[in-house]
């Protein structure tokens, strides 16, 4: 009798038995709406395009006009003998100094 017992329970509560989805171990439904799974939709994975970083270019330099160089040897002579003058004349008045400096140089380079 006992064995009776167990093979009626075990159909009972059997995966067989409760197969079609309303028995007692699946999914503890209350309601009796549909049941909605979820839909697995494959998208395609995005392509990222690297753009390369901007290069810097520097400016090209600027023109070189050339001139007449208008400083010379004798300028520089013409400043140094100057600033000992005025230095001299001045009684060591540094102003005196540069003055006479400026004025040897002009003379110097031929603005006389």
């Amino acid at each position: 009798m006992n064995t009776l017992k167990f093979m009626i329970v075990g159909l009972i509560f059997s995966s067989a038995v409760s197969a079609d989805g309303h028995g007692w171990h699946h999914g503890h439904h209350h309601g009796h709406g549909p049941i909605i799974r979820e839909r697995i939709i494959y998208m395609p994975p995005r392509v990222v395009e690297y753009v390369p970083v901007p290069r810097y270019y520097a400016p090209p330099p600027p023109p070189v006009y050339y001139r007449y160089e208008q400083r010379s040897p004798t300028g520089l002579l013409g400043g140094v003998v100057g600033g000992a003058m005025g230095y001299q004349f001045g009684g060591g008045d540094p102003l005196a100094a540069g003055v006479g400096a400026a004025a040897g140089a002009w003379l110097g380079n031929g603005r006389y």
